[in-house]
């Protein structure tokens, strides 16, 4: 048999194969779960090149190489979360150091900068980025890198993500992306010229709201062995087990973001046409204000969907009446969930921020499943009433 060569294969296969088709011991199709901590010497200054599962793990080991792989990217880490793998990178700064943050992003992440880091002696800007010449203004000789999310969390506003690389490139820093939105299917950052790619693993890559996980992607030599390093140190890697449930949920996430994607165009739409609510966000739309630049660096809208309703009272009676939808924080599983920022994953944002972004007492986020989009539709039609 010639050996395996992933190279020639698309993306919606690579998924499928990984890097990594077979067990070469036993001909198994699935990677095999190596529950184990620890692993035998052969002899003294010996090593199978595994040791401790802390530090490396074949089935983590197969997971970090494939998303690598569809990422475009040279190295990857796999942490017990998405929170796990942001506080390792800011360990890659020094009290002192200035980041530029996207202000519409997920509230666990503003939580952790201002609550935690910004005491260690770091400074953080909150920027709408999706205004590059906000971006632009925003830079400080101390300004060592640019965290975006794109779209953002939850109003899905659009950053230039190459003029944003361009940009920090130029003044000595690096770009940082959140990917999970989109995943690798629809958008890999590194091509635009990112440093950095993050992703809380827990949402699309694994896609069933089974497990916990995050990720940093990136081909940059010069932080490697930090990186690993880091991740080795904190000890927040990612589990066998779980490693193995996100290579699972990697071998249907062509399938699953295309039917995301599907699902949530139609829903929009419909959601756009309806009396009880005043505007609906949405990266699919023409009338998008960064639509043409979603079309020039995505390859897809996804599955998220923000919108307003028009009267604040109607909040409490949607989220009791759906039914098909679950009323439940997280996103990027096969089940449709709907959430209400204000009070969860925005609630550690100030007032200020929050109303500045658009995150009023009206705002729900919808993550659209793959269920039949008729039966979505049907659920929320009777939920709004």
């Amino acid at each position: 048999m010639e050996k395996f060569d992933n190279s020639k294969l698309s993306l919606d296969s690579i998924l499928v194969h990984g890097v990594t088709p077979f067990d070469s011991t036993t001909g198994a199709v699935s990677t095999p779960i190596y529950q184990s901590a620890t692993f035998r010497h052969p002899g003294l200054g010996e090593s199978t090149g595994y040791d401790y599962s802390r530090a490396v793990n074949p089935t983590r080991t197969e997971l970090e190489k494939t998303l690598a792989l569809v990422e475009q990217g040279r190295y990857c880490l796999a942490f017990s979360t998405g929170m796990g793998a942001i506080s390792a990178i800011i360990k890659l700064f020094k009290p002192g150091d200035h980041l530029i943050v996207s202000e519409d992003l997920y509230g666990g992440t503003f939580r952790l900068f201002d609550e935690y880091y910004a005491s260690y002696g770091f400074s953080f800007s909150w920027i709408d980025t999706s205004s590059f010449a906000k971006v632009e203004a925003a830079l400080k000789p101390e300004t060592k890198a640019v965290f975006i999310e794109t779209p953002s969390n939850p109003m899905m506003k659009v950053t230039d993500i190459r003029r944003c690389a361009d940009l920090i490139h130029r003044h000595g820093g690096s770009l940082i992306v959140d990917n999970t939105f989109l995943s690798p299917y629809f958008q890999t950052p590194l091509d635009l010229g990112a440093d950095l790619v993050i992703h809380s693993g827990t949402k699309y890559l694994a896609g069933h709201n089974d497990t916990l996980a995050g990720f940093i992607v990136h081909s940059r030599e010069d932080m490697a062995e930090q990186l690993r390093n880091i991740q080795k140190s904190e000890g927040a890697s990612l589990s066998p087990f779980d490693a193995w449930l996100v290579l699972r949920g990697l071998k249907t996430l062509a399938l699953r973001m295309n039917r995301h994607e599907e699902n949530a165009s139609r829903i929009a739409q419909w959601l756009r046409g309806h009396q009880r609510v005043e505007k609906v966000f949405y990266t699919g739309f023409e009338d998008h204000p960064q639509y043409a630049l979603t079309c020039a660096q995505t390859r897809g809208h996804g599955g998220m969907i923000s919108f307003y309703l028009k009267d604040s009272s109607l909040v409490a009676v949607l989220l009791k009446r759906v039914s098909l939808i679950l009323f439940a924080e997280s996103l990027g599983g096969v089940q449709s969930l709907i959430t209400y920022p204000l009070i969860q994953t925005h609630g550690a944002i100030p007032e200020s921020m929050r109303r500045a972004a658009g995150v009023n007492d009206r705002l729900m986020r919808l993550s659209v499943g793959i269920e039949n989009a008729d039966d979505i539709i049907s659920d929320l039609e009777n939920a709004l009433g």
